[in-house]
């Protein structure tokens, strides 16, 4: 995967961030999920490399990026510490201002860095996510069985990661593989990536943090932009699969509406792991909009 590529570990602040980079012109900067890596984008990188300088990183606490101890509010892992890695990751390779194709928690990433840093970020594509304040606040019975670890993850450690530990295998099984498309899009090389990465001293850590901090601190800072009308102001392109269930629980470009003045969006026929399932389809859907 990701021939071609150069591997950067960039030190940015209290962690490394490590990302591959390839390819030529402007700057486009990747981001992945949970409980997944950069190797999401193995299957479309090597394309959008064609016409982007492609940079697809490791968010902090996740594949092999730093894993710092999550502190008591867990603002060290919030959206806007995590958004602040990626700028500077992009800063250290020399990039002002970039475009960003993000997914699942990487969206969510991607979301805050648009409003922290209107100046850097000239596109924006978010996949198979609503707004997080949107999410928690719209739960339904239907969305939290579907969305199960959102709520076993913000358990207080040492609780959830003691489970992930004892079996990282079985976790990736019980979360990638309960989707609409079950454990088929994924590469075997893909799947070793990510259950080495989340066997990794801190991932299991890493990734309840994550979570943690969306459920109380990230909650805290999308109800201040709320009512300071801070909004998303690049163009936005938000798509989700319409097997998954932010596509059947809740109405995703409504919500985004609200959030951001300038986005257009619909579902893919597909489910949750847009990159991986349909990696042609998103590269007619993504191309187009981030040559502009």
């Amino acid at each position: 995967m990701f021939e071609g590529f150069t591997p950067h570990r960039i030190d940015c602040g209290d962690v490394a961030i490590h990302a591959m980079a390839g390819g030529q012109g402007p700057a486009l900067l990747l981001l992945h999920g949970h409980p997944q890596t950069h190797a999401i984008w193995h299957k479309v990188a090597p394309s959008l490399a064609r016409h982007f300088t492609v940079v697809a990183a490791d968010l902090r606490g996740y594949g092999d990026s730093g894993k710092p101890p999550g502190l008591p509010d867990h603002a060290n892992y919030s959206k806007r510490t995590m958004a602040a890695d990626q700028l500077a990751l992009m800063r250290a390779l020399g990039f002002e201002r970039f475009s960003v194709l993000a997914h699942d928690r990487g969206a969510r990433v991607a979301h805050r860095l648009a409003l922290d840093h209107p100046q850097a970020v000239t596109r924006l594509v978010t996949l198979d996510i609503a707004p997080t304040l949107a999410m928690y606040a719209q739960t339904s019975e239907a969305f939290a069985r579907a969305y199960w670890h959102w709520f076993f993850l913000i358990r207080p450690a040492p609780f959830p990661e003691t489970l992930i530990e004892a079996d990282p295998a079985l976790y990736l099984r019980q979360t990638m593989g309960a989707r609409s498309a079950g454990l088929a899009p994924f590469s075997d090389a893909a799947m070793a990536e990510y259950l080495r990465c989340l066997s990794l001293p801190g991932a299991a850590h890493g990734l309840c943090e994550d979570y943690r901090a969306s459920a109380t601190i990230d909650l805290e800072h999308d109800r201040a932009d709320l009512a300071a009308g801070r909004m998303v102001e690049c163009e936005m392109l938000a798509l989700w699969g319409e097997q998954g269930a932010v596509g059947q629980c809740f109405r995703p470009l409504d919500e985004w509406r609200k959030v951001a003045r300038r986005v257009r969006g619909h579902a893919l026929p597909c489910g949750h792991y847009i990159a991986e399932e349909m990696p042609e389809r998103l590269l007619e859907e993504v191309l187009p909009f981030l040559r502009g």
